[in-house]
């Protein structure tokens, strides 16, 4: 007994000097340590990690709620005018909902939109907690904005949980891909894509947030490894087909000259494409995510590009971090603040295989890569210290 003391006291001690050393902006990557070595080195590598990603221990690994289920769950969304968005909220009310509502482990889910507003968001988190969710979800958002609401809702026993995005705040929990990585990998492919030389224009996300910076940041050193690449635009499409084909549209009339790439961040490919192709130049190649009308364009021109990178579907996305907040919820303690999971290559076959030869080019559907391939129950039983199917939970 006297051992067992002197072990929780002893991980107390680990668990507060993490948390002051994130504070205070000192590294520190015990929780990084505990997983598999693989994973590790594909996936927080320090070379291929934003340098502000959290990867300290996370506070949660010894935390219990409040009451037990059925619980109330907030998703404090920042923004819905894009097609991932409205992708991701689909599999959000027809599926996980229902699902969790049956399984008698989830009362309701009170649902915010606050269009990119921070302030808004701000107050509609601190709402919920007021209002007494058990837990909140938000997507997409600044990385140090939310930062003391998030240890409101902490101080309140409320955990956060972010997915497609960090926060930096020591008190959340960060679930998606490795976005620089993903963007390397981006811009790399796009280096050999084009020959190694030549002129390549890069369409962003939503400038300001953790998933956009991080895979800007990437696709730009994926660029920069051949020095015959030339970045020569960047321009912000807001990760919304709208905006990009207008934005690429504007910078092609003011930029005649020679163009052969463009990385873009998905969800605009749809858009860049058709920019391309109401300009009258010959189409260049063009990164693609997951947008369906993308693929599909692929799909009837074999020869377009070699490879689609999925860095979030959005359905796997917001699944990915319900069910680590559910484990976390449960008890189950997540080892880690941010729980990483690989970008998905996709090749024509995978594509062939998915869409029929009649599919169309102006759909804006999503393709979801499924569960398996995007944070799997057995995945996600290496981030926790006591892992266990979270569907089979009995208070």
């Amino acid at each position: 007994m006297v051992k067992e003391e002197m072990m929780r006291v002893f991980m107390r001690w680990c668990l507060s000097l993490a948390l002051l050393c994130s504070v205070t902006g000192y590294a520190l990557a015990a929780g990084v340590d505990e997983l598999p070595a693989n994973i590790q080195k594909s996936l927080y590598s320090k070379q291929m990690l934003d340098p502000q990603q959290p990867i300290g221990p996370s506070p949660y690994r010894n935390w219990k709620a409040k009451k037990g289920p059925p619980w109330t769950i907030g998703y404090a969304s920042s923004y819905a005018g894009n097609t991932w968005r409205a992708a991701a909220m689909e599999r959000l009310q027809k599926e996980i909902i229902p699902k969790w509502q049956k399984l008698g482990l989830v009362k309701k889910v009170i649902i915010t939109q606050s269009n990119l507003k921070d302030s808004v968001q701000i107050q509609q988190m601190r709402q919920l907690v007021d209002e007494g969710v058990n837990a909140i979800i938000v997507c997409c958002s600044n990385p140090t904005a939310l930062n003391a609401t998030v240890k409101y809702a902490y101080a309140h026993g409320v955990p956060v949980f972010s997915f497609t995005g960090y926060l930096t705040s020591p008190y959340s929990v960060n679930a998606s891909t490795n976005y620089q990585l993903g963007g390397y990998e981006l811009g790399h492919w796009m280096t050999q894509q084009i020959g190694g030389k030549g002129n390549v224009l890069v369409v962003e996300g939503i400038p300001g947030t953790s998933g956009s910076d991080s895979q800007d940041r990437g696709i730009k050193a994926g660029l920069a490894s051949a020095p015959g690449v030339k970045i020569v635009g960047d321009v912000a499409g807001m990760w919304t087909d709208q905006i990009a084909q207008s934005a690429v549209q504007q910078w092609l009339a003011t930029h005649p000259g020679k163009l052969d790439g463009i990385v873009v961040q998905s969800a605009a490919e749809l858009g860049v494409l058709r920019a391309m192709q109401q300009s009258g130049r010959k189409m260049v190649p063009v990164s693609i995510g997951g947008e369906l009308g993308a693929l599909c364009y692929w799909r009837k021109h074999p020869g377009f590009i070699s490879a689609a990178y999925q860095l979030w579907p959005p359905g796997d996305e917001i699944e990915l971090a319900w069910n680590i907040m559910m484990r976390t919820l449960e008890g189950q303690g997540p080892k880690i603040e941010s729980i990483l999971v690989p970008p998905v290559k996709l090749t024509y076959k995978d594509v062939e295989a998915k869409l029929p030869a009649n599919c169309d080019v102006n759909s804006d559907g999503w393709l979801n890569v499924g569960t398996d391939r995007w944070g799997s129950n057995a995945y996600l039983d290496k981030f926790f210290v006591h892992p266990a199917d979270p569907t089979k939970y009995k208070p």
